[in-house]
């Protein structure tokens, strides 16, 4: 575990977003993405479960319902290691912001709520890295189960818990299921450094907080993106009054 404590020394910078399903994350990352970009950054986007090592075994696995504890765990770690190894550590290589849509700490929270030994878990990652920057979009369980069910029928067994047994009920074992995740964010919080960000804000006053958070960490890596679009906007500026003045004359 200690490479989750200590200061990576790649070029790039790591940024990642956490919180339970339905914290709206997903949405404050793409918008930030779009910002950096705006800005001239290189960047690079990665998602939870998504290396095609894993990805077609897992869906299978999910869909016909018979994944333990244990072998979530173990799919999700090979997931992550392939992604770290070609997706993370190049980009960061080569001087990238990369922004993911969870990491390690989405598996110390959802494995050990299903009852897994988190020392074991933990254990798993060890190879992990250190985020430039964690942060945590917390929203109360009713929150997240509202906005999960107006954008669709119903909730995902896997998602809902119900591998757990913690009831028949798939909201009822989502919200107890869920709890168990969130009280396992709350206890990471401080552990690894999470910047907290209420998720129940209008996403318009998440992002500000959002990118506030981004250029005060990442500020000596933003700073030449900064100075460049400043400079970019003083010279549109100028271009704008010689055009004025030009049309003016002409007149």
């Amino acid at each position: 575990m200690a490479r989750l404590h200590e200061k990576h020394t790649f070029p790039g910078r790591l940024i990642i977003v956490e919180g339970i399903d339905g914290s709206g994350k997903t949405t404050q990352a793409s918008l930030l993405r779009q910002w950096l970009v705006s800005l001239g950054v290189p960047v690079f986007w990665t998602e939870w479960n998504s290396s095609a090592l894993v990805k077609s075994s897992t869906k299978k696995a999910k869909k016909d319902n018979t994944l333990t504890p244990t072998t979530f765990s173990l799919l999700h770690v090979t997931d992550f290691a392939d992604r770290l190894s070609y997706k993370i550590i190049p980009p960061l290589q080569a001087g990238m912001v990369v922004i993911a849509d969870r990491y390690a700490f989405t598996a110390f929270a959802r494995d050990t709520a299903r009852g897994v030994h988190p020392e074991w878990v933990r254990s798993l990652y060890d190879f992990a890295i250190k985020p430039d920057l964690a942060v945590y979009f917390k929203v109360p369980i009713r929150v997240s189960l509202r906005r999960l069910l107006s954008a669709r029928m119903k909730l995902k067994f896997y998602e809902a818990g119900m591998d757990t047994g913690l009831s028949k009920d798939p909201v009822e074992c989502f919200e107890l299921f869920q709890s168990r995740v969130l009280d396992e964010y709350d206890r990471m919080s401080e552990e690894f450094g999470f910047h907290v960000i209420d998720a129940v804000q209008p996403i318009e006053a998440q992002q500000k907080q959002f990118r506030a958070l981004v250029s005060r960490e990442l500020q000596s890596y933003l700073a030449p993106y900064l100075a460049a679009k400043e400079q970019k906007t003083v010279n549109e500026s100028k271009d704008s009054t010689v055009r004025r003045a030009g049309t003016q004359n002409d007149g």
